[in-house]
Order: C-alpha cells, then sequence, then structure tokens
C-alpha cells in the first residue's frame, strides 16, 4: 500500500458538497482563504463545494480538518454524592416490621453482628436491563415498533409521496409547464432510485431531488422539442396572472432564486448552495427579482423587505395551490420507470462493447500480414524520340523534295561505261 492510499484511508469521509459549503459559511470562511491555506485556487474550492471534483492526499487531509464542525464542549461530570445511609439496629427493625407479618421460626443461634462496611460507589453505567421471562408477552428476536428497520424501497416511497406532488408545483411555477413540470420532478425521482446510497445519507434528500428536478426542467434543450416550446394558458384571475406573467418574464436564474427564497423559504446561503453561486451574487439576484415583480404588483412596492417576503411567500403558494396540474405517477411505477432504464442502458453499454470487440477481431482477421507496395496510376511520359521509320510528309518536306527534283546537280559528269 503506498503512502497516499494510507492517508487517505486515515482522512474520515467527506461530507456531502453542499454540507462542505455550509460548514465553510458557518466558520465565516471564505473561498479565497480556505484556497490559501490548502494549496490551491479559489476555482478548485468551488468545484469541491459543487460536487464535481473531491480532494485527495495531502489536501484532503487539510480539507477536512479545516472545515471541521468544532466538537461539542460537553460539562464536567459531577460525581454525586454519596449518602451513607442510617445503620439501622435490631430493635428498631422489630418495631417497624408487625409481629404478624414475622413467620414463626425455630430457635437458632444468633449470629454475631456484621461490621458495617464501608459505602460501595455507584456504578459508572446502568446495569442493563433484566432479560424478559420466556412466558412473557414480549416474543423473542422481534423489535420495537420505533426500531422497525425500514427497506429502501419503504424510505423511498415516503419521501416521494411528502414531497412529489408540492414538487410538481414548484416545477410548473419555474417553467410554465405542466408537462414538463410532472416529466422533470419523475426524472429527478428516477436518477435518487438509481443513486439511493447516495441520496439516503445526505443531509437534505428533498433538497437533493429539488435540485435535479429544476436543473432538468431549465435546461435549454426543451426548447427543441414541439410539446414544450411554448408556455400553457396563464391563470384566469388578474391578479395570479399577473404574478404567473411577472415570474416567467424574469431570467432562469433570477426566477429559481426567487421560488427557492421566497417560495420554498430556504436561507440566503442554502439558496446560494442549490443555485452553485456566491451568497453576495444570490442576495443580488434575489433583490433585482424583487424589484421586477414588484412592478407588476403595485402591493408589493410600498412594502418593506420582511413584508415583500411574506407577501411573495403568500402569492407564490396560492398560485402554486390554485392550479391544477398533472398528478405525478406511483412511487412503485417510478422505481421501476428507473430500473428498466438503467437495465436498458446497461445492455446498451454491454451491446455496444461486444459490437466494438467484434469489429476489431474482424478487422485484425481480414487485415493483410505484410506490406504490399501499392502500384502507381499510369502517367504519360515526356521528352522521349519518337520511333524511327517512315512518316508521312510535311508539306514543307514535299515543297523540298519538288525543289531538288527540279534543280540540276552540279557535280563532277557521271562516267558513262562504252563498248570497244
Amino acid at each position: 500500500m503506498t503512502r497516499s492510499t494510507t492517508d487517505e484511508a486515515a482522512v474520515p469521509p467527506l461530507p456531502s458538497p453542499k454540507e462542505r459549503r455550509r460548514l465553510r459559511e458557518a466558520k465565516s470562511l471564505s473561498e479565497e482563504e480556505v484556497a490559501a491555506a490548502v494549496g490551491v485556487t479559489r476555482a478548485t474550492v468551488r468545484s469541491w463545494e459543487t460536487g464535481r471534483a473531491s480532494p485527495r492526499g495531502r489536501k484532503r487531509a487539510l480539507y477536512a480538518k479545516l472545515i471541521a464542525p468544532e466538537p461539542a464542549v460537553k460539562p464536567p461530570a459531577v460525581k454525586p454524592s454519596v449518602v451513607k445511609p442510617p445503620a439501622v439496629t435490631p430493635e428498631a427493625a422489630a418495631a417497624v416490621v408487625p409481629e404478624a407479618a414475622v413467620p414463626a421460626a425455630p430457635d437458632l443461634p444468633v449470629a454475631p453482628p456484621v461490621p458495617e462496611a464501608p459505602p460501595a460507589a455507584p456504578p459508572a453505567d446502568p446495569p442493563p436491563p433484566p432479560a424478559p421471562a420466556p412466558n412473557s408477552d414480549t416474543r423473542s428476536g422481534a423489535e420495537a415498533p420505533d426500531e422497525r428497520r425500514v427497506s429502501p424501497a419503504e424510505a423511498f416511497d415516503e419521501l416521494y409521496a411528502r414531497t412529489a406532488p408540492g414538487l410538481v408545483r414548484q416545477t410548473y411555477l419555474l417553467t410554465g409547464r405542466r408537462a414538463l413540470a410532472r416529466e422533470s420532478v419523475e426524472r429527478a425521482f428516477e436518477l435518487a432510485w438509481q443513486r439511493w446510497p447516495e441520496v439516503a445519507v445526505d443531509r437534505d434528500p428533498a433538497g437533493w431531488v429539488r435540485a435535479a428536478a429544476y436543473e432538468y426542467a431549465m435546461s435549454p434543450w426543451h426548447r427543441l422539442r414541439r410539446t414544450h416550446r411554448q408556455p400553457d394558458a396563464p391563470p384566469t384571475e388578474p391578479g395570479k396572472r399577473a404574478l404567473f406573467d411577472a415570474l416567467l418574464d424574469l431570467p432562469p436564474a433570477y426566477r429559481r432564486t426567487l421560488l427557492l427564497y421566497d417560495g420554498v423559504g430556504l436561507d440566503l446561503p442554502e439558496t446560494a448552495a442549490e443555485t452553485e453561486a456566491s451568497t453576495p451574487a444570490a442576495a443580488g439576484r434575489l433583490m433585482t427579482a424583487r424589484a421586477a415583480v414588484a412592478e407588476r404588483l403595485p402591493e408589493l412596492a410600498d412594502a418593506a423587505p420582511a413584508e415583500q417576503s411574506a407577501l411573495l411567500h403568500d402569492r407564490i403558494g396560492g398560485l402554486a395551490r390554485a392550479e391544477h396540474v398533472p398528478v405525478p405517477r406511483p412511487a412503485r411505477a417510478v422505481r421501476t420507470g428507473s430500473e428498466n432504464k438503467a437495465r436498458l442502458w446497461t445492455r446498451a453499454a454491454v451491446a455496444g462493447v461486444a459490437l466494438l470487440i467484434a469489429v476489431t477481431g474482424l478487422t485484425l482477421h481480414t487485415a493483410p500480414t505484410h506490406y504490399e507496395q501499392p502500384i502507381s496510376p499510369p502517367e504519360r511520359v515526356g521528352g522521349v524520340p519518337p520511333r524511327g521509320g517512315p512518316q508521312k510528309l510535311t508539306a514543307q518536306d514535299l515543297k523540298l523534295q519538288k525543289s531538288l527534283s527540279e534543280q540540276l546537280a552540279h557535280g563532277p559528269e557521271r562516267l558513262v561505261p562504252q563498248l570497244e
């Protein structure tokens, strides 16, 4: 085992990314201060708090020690005072116990009095309760009702039944589309069931699902879908319609910040952590969103910030409860759909790997074992003299031939042999 592996094993597990940010802000530490103490950049600290990365090695140990919560100071243990019981004489005991309660006994020799022993110190821990008798009403091996173990499916169903209907209404106010709101919530719970070991130990499982639903609902890719290009019909009541239009006119980040702070009721650090923004940036978005909504609602213009928050909370809650949104599917159907999708993606991945292996094997089987130089394409060769032999005379050649045949040769006379 290497040294880095030993160091990582010695460091306690880090909390969830949202809890890391909460612990840092609880100690009044900025991202720059944490980055300087650990020896990294500010962007790295932000990626640790958003879950995109995780520290390792020595930096993990320093970061865990830096954000570790301070241990609670226990009050000093007070040793209980031992009160010595008064000595009871045989005469006093006989006076207290009535004679009728004392059974008759034969005469026995009287034992000498036992010297009084010093009082024993009280035990540190109380003695364990006695085991139940075999004939008692409690069954052996049965657990108490409060200690009954809950299965993962039951815990998921309870979370779904408690948060899904309200989350669909919140997502509808965020998008203005009822079908997309239901689809986003169901998709978020399917993802939560696939990662249930992580979600079950989270500090706020409902917040985890809410963040996943909001991220899916605000994806810009939904604009390419024909069913989600336009928002649904707004409410008919003038006041609710004005608030609905004001929410949809806000930019997505400002709308989400306003809905989380004034609608859901989160505090500012939690809102900033869920929107992956700094606390000052979340405060600025909130103030800008409130000012834009106050222009549409006159009753919010003259109210104080605290009154604005209360009024917006009531108005947003009333708008969400008044709208008729589709009811999400049962929890069992969501769990089954999540398992089917996971199984489908697993089979697709296995099929893709098998196809890649088959193609690679076919390529290796059909590939040549030695290199063969390819034949060059034919080219026209220039600069070679023409072939010899009779050729067709050109006009210039014919003219020269004619002139030579007409002119007399000026050479020596020809010797002609004669007979004698």
